[in-house]
This record gives C-alpha cells, sequence and structure tokens, in this order.
C-alpha cells in the first residue's frame, strides 16, 4: 500500500468527562496535528464530527474528530470520506491500543478491529478493513473486566507524558505516512520508545 493520505481521523468519545481518558488518544493525535497545523475545527453537523483542513508536511489533509460516541464513530468517517470522494486506503484512523505500553505508537495499514469498537464501527461504515492506523499504546489493565473502566479514565501525569511524547514522534513521522511512504513510516516509528 502506497496510498498517500488525505483524512486523518482521531478516535474518541465526546464531552468535557472524556478529555485526554486513555480512550480518546487518537482525539488527542488529531487535536495536536491541527494545532501543530495552526488551523482550527469547526462542528460539521453533517460530518457527525469536528473538522478541519489543515496544510501539512506540503498537503491539504481533511482531519476530523467524530463528536458521535466511540461506537458510532464510522458514521462520522464514512460521511467525510463520501462528501469529499476519499477512497479507503487515503484514509488513517488514530486510535488508543491496549496491547503496546504507552509512550509506543505504530503505523499499521488494515487489519481488523481487535475488539476495538470505534474500529469495528468503522470497518463496518466504509465497508472495508482497508484503513491504515496509528496505534497509539495505552498499555492493559491485566484483566479483561477491567478495561472499560481502565479506558474510560485519564491515566496519571506520568503515563499521559508518555502518550504526548509518542504523540509528538508520530507527529513528527506522520509526513512519510502522507506522502505513501509507508515502510519508511512504519520503520521509523516501530523503532521508537519514549
Amino acid at each position: 500500500m502506497s496510498a498517500k493520505i488525505q483524512l486523518i481521523v482521531g478516535l474518541g468519545n465526546p464531552g468535557p468527562q472524556y478529555e485526554h481518558t486513555r480512550h480518546n488518544a487518537g482525539a488527542d493525535f488529531v487535536e495536536a496535528l491541527v494545532k501543530t497545523a495552526g488551523s482550527e475545527f469547526r462542528l460539521e453537523k453533517k460530518f457527525f464530527g469536528l473538522y478541519s483542513k489543515a496544510r501539512f508536511a506540503e498537503a491539504d489533509i481533511h482531519c476530523l474528530i467524530p463528536t458521535t460516541f466511540m461506537n458510532r464513530s464510522g458514521q462520522s468517517v464514512a460521511a467525510v470520506a463520501r462528501f469529499y470522494k476519499i477512497p479507503v486506503e487515503a484514509i488513517l484512523v488514530a486510535h488508543d491500543e491496549l496491547d503496546i505500553a504507552p509512550g509506543t505508537a505504530r503505523f499499521k495499514q488494515g487489519g481488523g478491529h481487535g475488539g476495538h469498537n470505534g474500529l469495528r464501527d468503522t470497518i463496518e461504515q466504509l465497508g472495508s478493513r482497508e484503513f491504515a492506523r496509528l496505534r497509539l499504546g495505552i498499555g492493559h489493565p491485566g484483566v479483561g473486566r477491567d478495561v472499560v473502566g481502565y479506558v474510560l479514565k485519564k491515566a496519571p501525569k506520568a503515563e499521559r507524558q508518555l502518550v504526548k511524547t509518542a504523540i509528538e514522534e508520530a507527529l513528527s513521522i506522520l509526513p512519510e505516512a502522507i506522502k505513501g511512504n509507508w515502510n519508511k513510516a512504519q520503520t521509523q516509528m516501530n523503532g521508537f520508545k519514549a
């Protein structure tokens, strides 16, 4: 896959009670991207989300944070993709990842949802799993029944800093992914640990 990225989505839950919780790591990433680009979000009802067109890495990128709840994220992603005629392969979805430690992040091309409700709905709504992902590590609580409470809580300060550092590193490597240089982006990201 060497598609250039046109749409970057940050998954999370809406509302102040969910801001900067572990589950909102993807939204935090896209928020940082838009801020770095000097752009701003606006609420777009037709996209069920916060939308911005940002100039980043010499490209105009559609940026989206769904304002639906996590399990309806795909409704928002599909609305933007349809409106701007963006192919699935040109979409990058940033999300929290239980299977990797805080302070790490991984670019990935395609794949399943791994139990992540935001990815599950995005796959269903797009009718494809061939979009790219940025997996932002949040670690695992150790026991499956503890996952919901764990992801919906704010992490301790030290852990939040690790995630923030991983987001900053991912932003520095993102231009390679945007240009379609996936092997380079994945290699650089895989070598990073905060």
